[in-house]
């Protein structure tokens, strides 16, 4: 018969005390987390350029870290603020001249129904369009302002982690109930989920966005830079990807009457843009993981639901550090409690 000793009480009794603290902290700090990932993401990006800088040149921890911080801000969030700032910009007088964009859409839909015989809209939906267009841009501006929030609280949290790196990271070592080899394997792979998330869908985007570009500018697309800047967005995508914009994009160049252009759009997004999403991961393959598309989906389903935008980064590297942690705790726990159980069974074979 099994029991539970004084000792394994006082333990367990102690965990669930910071578990309660755990959850009460994280709900009362739950605006705070997509800064707090945004930082660790930025401490793994830039960790051994601030040890290269410190231990190899002997530099200044802050002076090093405030450097990492402002090449950090110029290289990465200033071009995506820019580009965020453009398509704000878009958002916003599409929204303030929504009659406008309605009834160019009746216009379009007018002509197809003429030419190919199809209503695409009905008054019910451009009214739902029309109230939809209204209603986002609230939202939108909203979360733009609680990206800058998030903005700030990463670069403050991220000071300390720079400034700190190595305290911070021997504790961590020290503390992670797992093995040595688990805790060095979690450290690895956690480096290697963050390159691949933070960096290879971003950059794989943009480089999707920079070809589609090309194509714009060749064809004559109207505002180029702008369906530009969309095409970098939804690239990282699941599925969709680029097609969200070409192929709409292409369908409305036919349909005003810009035969050759919408064919040309159309045939450029499927053999080239489509093919440079592939060349592109198969020349970053070496460098970043393969993140399967499922936990692509889900994560972005999920990132955008709780941070926003930013979601579309967060939440796949969310998803993927969870299965990580399930694989881990799996090769700690469950592997172990697997081989007791066989060797009884084992020695009773004669």
């Amino acid at each position: 018969m099994s029991y539970l000793d004084n000792d394994r009480l006082k333990q367990i009794g102690f965990l669930l005390l910071i578990v309660f603290l755990a959850i009460l902290l994280f709900l009362e700090l739950y605006t705070f987390f997509p800064g707090f990932l945004g930082a660790v993401t930025l401490y793994v990006m830039s960790r051994k350029w601030m040890f290269r800088m410190v231990e190899g040149r002997k530099m200044n921890k802050s002076l090093a870290a405030v450097l990492l911080m402002i090449a950090s801000f110029l290289i990465i969030l200033l071009p995506i603020g820019m580009l965020i700032n453009m398509l704000t910009a878009k958002i916003s007088y599409a929204a303030t001249h929504s009659s406008e964009l309605i009834n160019g859409a009746k216009a379009l839909n007018e002509r197809l129904h003429q030419e190919i015989g199809i209503d695409l809209l009905s008054a019910q939906r451009l009214q739902k369009l029309q109230e939809s267009i209204t209603a986002f841009l609230p939202g939108f501006l909203g979360a733009t302002f609680n990206t800058l929030t998030a903005i700030a609280i990463m670069y403050f949290i991220l000071y300390f982690m720079l400034v700190n790196g190595r305290k911070m990271e021997e504790t961590l070592y020290e503390y992670i109930p797992l093995k040595e080899t688990n805790v060095e394997k979690l450290g690895k792979e956690f480096n290697t989920l963050v390159i691949a998330n933070a960096v290879g869908i971003p950059l794989i985007a943009i480089i999707q966005g920079i070809v589609s570009l090309i194509g714009y500018l060749i064809f004559g697309v109207p505002e180029a830079i702008f369906w530009f800047v969309v095409t970098c967005f939804t690239a990282m995508l699941p599925i969709v990807g680029a097609a969200a914009v070409y192929v709409p994009l292409g369908v409305y160049l036919l349909a005003v009457g810009n035969t050759w252009q919408g064919i040309a759009v159309l045939a450029y997004g499927f053999g080239v843009v489509g093919t440079s999403d592939n060349i592109a991961r198969m020349l970053l393959a070496k460098r970043i993981a393969d993140v399967h598309p499922l936990i692509t989906i889900f994560g972005v389903i999920i990132g955008v639901s709780l941070f926003g935008f930013i979601g579309l980064i967060f939440g796949p590297l969310l998803i993927s550090m969870f299965i990580l942690l399930l694989g881990i705790y799996s090769n700690e726990y469950l592997v172990k409690r697997r081989e007791l159980h066989r060797k009884p069974a084992s020695g009773d074979q004669r």
